[in-house]
Order: C-alpha cells, then structure tokens, then sequence
C-alpha cells in the first residue's frame, strides 16, 4: 500500500482506502472518506468527508470533491457525496456535498466530467452522462442517463435533464430539458430531436420512428399541451415514449419549473414560442 502512496500526501488516519488505491503528491484526504479499489487520485485533489467513492474511479490533478455546499442554508449537518464506479473526474472540477442533515449529492456509473465542471449540493448525476468543460451545475440538478452537455454553459437550481438529452454549448438552461431531445441557444430553446445520440445508443427504428413521431406533435403542431399528450398515448406504450409523456408530466407539476420551449412552438400553451 505504501508505494501507492506519495509520500507527500496527507491522509487522516481515519479515511478508508482500499490497498490498491494510488494518491498521488500532495493530495488530501480527510477523515470519513472511504475509496474504492483501482482508484486514483491524482496529484493536489483534496477529497473531504463525509464522502464515498466506488471502484475504478479516476480522479484527476486539483480536484475537489465534498466540501461543503455554497448554500446559505447549510447550516453544518452531516451530509453526503456519494460516487459510484468507473468515473473520470477531470482537473478542477468540484464537487459539494449535500444541504440537510442525510442529504446527499450522487453520483452514479461510468461518468465524465471535464475540467473546471461544478456539481452543486443535492445534485443527482445518474449514469454514463458526459459534462463537458467549465459546466456549472446550482443545487437540487438531477441529470438522468447518457445526457451530453456541452462546455460552457450553466444549468439551474431544481432543473431536470432527461435521459439522452444533448445540451449545445454556452446555453442557460433555466427549465427542464425533455428526455432524447436537442437543446441549445440562448435563450435556449428544442431544436430538433437528438437522433445522432439515440443512433450511437443503439435505438431501434421502430423506437426511432415513434420518438420522431413524438417530436412532432410536441413542437411541430398546434396542439396543446394536454391535446399534445393525448396523441402521444395513441403512439404507443414503448418504454421509451412512456418515459417521455411521464417526464412531461412531471415537470408541469407544481413546484417544477416547466419545460424549455421549442423553436417555434412551445411545448405547452404557459411558455413563450
């Protein structure tokens, strides 16, 4: 165990690492940290508990990950970061901990996150998402599996992102993103359904066809968003458009914050065209 770790790292005697765990120079460990095997940390990261790290996780140079949040709310309670397994989390990039005593901030499989992203306190980031370069995500984020997010570009408190959605760079994203969806400009706006993302995932035609279908009658049409809805059900009960009228839903209800309009017609009848 002592020849993965520099000499110059500084580890609490109560943080847990598993042996094959590598530290390298000047990186900081505190106590109630626990990694998992085959984990690197790369030099000057500074990893803070409470804060679970998984198996096969890269973490890169300057990297800091479970401070505590930048909410004025926070107050001191014992809160989380939880990271799961094989995730590359490049240089820079931060990651706070959770507002609420037992909240947490996740992190699920097989991530990227590019250098300079931020991860707000209560973010949820499910899995084989991509956050591209100087990203920054407030408080309360869920983003759900296979979303792309290009560099530069910042997303709002309570916002949910779907299931392969692409977000094009240097957009402000201050509404909910649907699922399998292109999203960008400023303001942003749907563009057009995310077909090279859903191609590359391996989405059948059949599947394809009717997400087409799909787009069309939210942003294409004159329907309203509750006559929207109903043609959908008529398209089927795939899984995949199931998942779509159901995230819909969601995001109209009250507390959320709505749904990114279309480019020229928006997806429900409250929001600008």
């Amino acid at each position: 165990m002592k020849t993965l770790i520099h000499p110059t790292a500084v580890i609490h005697p109560n943080a847990e690492l598993h042996p094959t765990v590598q530290v390298g120079a000047y990186a900081v460990i505190g106590g109630h940290v626990k990694v998992g095997s085959e984990t690197t940390i790369g030099a000057h990261a500074v990893l803070e508990g409470p804060l679970e790290i998984g198996a096969r996780n890269q973490i890169f140079p300057g990297a800091v990950i479970g401070m505590e949040p930048q909410d004025l709310k926070y107050n001191g309670e014992f809160s989380w970061v939880k990271i799961g397994d094989d995730n590359r989390i490049r240089e820079y990039v931060t990651i706070n901990r959770a507002t609420g005593t037992g909240e947490e901030t996740r992190i699920g499989n097989g991530n990227l996150l590019m250098a300079y992203a931020h991860v707000g306190h209560n973010c949820i980031i499910e899995d084989s998402v991509v956050i591209a370069n100087s990203v920054a995500l407030a408080g309360h984020v869920h983003i759900e599996s296979r979303a792309r997010l290009s560099g530069v570009l910042g997303v709002h408190q309570f916002v949910h992102i779907g299931r392969h959605a692409m977000i094009g760079g240097m957009a402000r994203i201050d509404r909910d993103v649907p699922p399998f969806m292109t999203v960008e400009g400023n303001p942003a706006r749907v563009r057009t359904l995310n077909l090279v993302g859903l191609k590359r995932a391996g989405f059948s035609t059949a599947d394809l066809q009717a997400l087409k279908k799909a787009f069309r009658i939210l942003y294409r049409s004159e329907l309203t968003f509750k006559d929207a809805l109903e043609e959908l059900e008529l398209l089927g009960d795939g899984e995949h458009l199931q998942h779509l009228r159901r995230f819909l839903l969601i995001s109209q209800m009250p507390g959320r914050r709505g749904l990114i309009p279309g480019k020229g017609k928006a997806v429900n009848s409250s929001d600008e065209s």
